[in-house]
């Protein structure tokens, strides 16, 4: 069989998982729902990974019989901690995608992604927040990453919430006036957000805070200081997560990349970025700050490579190649899987 590398960046929100083969060709790419196993159970989650990496075989003429690579990279959301490592790479072991797998956390694979090395730091803002740093002699540096419970804070379904809140507490005289309590309510098209409340409680609609995320940037770029304080403090925890896990690798004096991505950052231009940059910049003026460029899933089928020991123009080829839109595998099929 021809090596082949199965990529899977399991995200909150999506999945995308990418097929190539030892020379970086990119022989199927195909994205689906996100289902991360620690939140939909670990056989829906897998059902989900399952369905989209048969999904690529197909795409590449692959016979159902046959394995599908050589190696799995499954760089997971809630892959936090070594217990959850490892047994989702069991589980995913057991479904025979390939003959070797590795499962690790998604920052690495945006590491990965925004490096030529791996090493650095990655800071990841979508629907949460995550970095992980490593160092040029292999040291790592990572958060449990478990929310409220271990320190966290921020991501855009904090930042949702947190819209709510202030809209609630504007409403109602506990908390200062702000432009989130109209927006909110254009938002629901409701009189007040305390029937907003109302109708969350009896479950009558659906609180999506990661569909109220990108209202506190609106708001906050017209200067409301409710929305500018949550903007801040965004900024304040991102440059934290970096700057902390350099500290603890000694990086700060040296060149180091600090990549960043998730899509409360790249979908919010500088507006997040720029006072990131400058923050990180004057805490340690070596440093090489950008957003990745590339999707992480890139980087989960790079780690891949690396792992099959793969020829020095494979990567070359196969960011050179890569097509940053990815095809939609059909909804109904995935939507059952991901509903069980």
């Amino acid at each position: 069989m021809t090596d082949r590398v199965l990529a899977i960046d399991g995200g909150n929100s999506k999945t995308a998982v990418l097929l190539v083969d030892s020379d970086g060709k990119v022989l199927a790419q195909v994205r689906g729902p996100g289902a991360p196993p620690q939140t939909v159970g670990m056989k829906r989650g897998l059902d989900v990974f399952e369905a989209l990496a048969r999904e690529a075989a197909a795409q590449a003429g692959l016979s159902p019989d046959e394995p599908i690579a050589t190696h799995t990279a499954a760089y997971l959301a809630g892959a936090d901690l070594p217990r959850e490592e490892e047994e989702l790479t069991r589980a995913i072991t057991e479904r025979g995608w390939s003959k070797t797998t590795f499962v690790g956390n998604d920052t690495f694979a945006l590491l990965r992604a925004g490096t030529a090395s791996g090493g650095g730091v990655a800071v990841v803002c979508g629907a949460g927040i995550n970095a992980v740093g490593v160092a040029r002699d292999g040291r790592t540096h990572r958060f449990p990453a478990l929310g409220a419970i271990s320190g966290d804070w921020g991501g855009g379904g904090q930042l949702g919430n947190d819209a709510l809140w202030h809209a609630v507490r504007a409403e109602d005289g506990r908390g200062k006036p702000t432009e989130l309590l109209p927006a909110l309510l254009a938002h629901y098209g409701e009189p007040s957000i305390l029937k907003v409340v109302e109708k969350i409680h009896f479950e009558e609609i659906e609180l999506d805070p990661h569909a109220l995320c990108p209202l506190v940037f609106e708001v906050a770029a017209r200067g409301d200081a409710v929305a500018l304080a949550q903007v801040d403090r965004l900024v304040e925890e991102i440059v934290l997560l970096a700057t902390v896990s350099m500290r603890k690798l000694d990086l700060m004096d040296e060149p180091v990349d600090v990549v960043l991505g998730g899509g409360v950052l790249t979908n919010t231009g500088e507006t997040v970025v720029g006072p990131v940059r400058r923050q990180i910049l004057e805490a340690a003026p070596l440093a090489n700050v950008r957003l990745v460029d590339v999707p992480p899933v890139v980087g989960a089928a790079l780690l891949g490579l690396d792992t099959i020991g793969a020829s020095p123009g494979a990567e070359l080829r196969l960011r050179s190649a890569y097509d940053d839109h990815l095809p939609t595998t059909t909804p109904s099929t995935l939507d059952v899987v991901a509903s069980g």
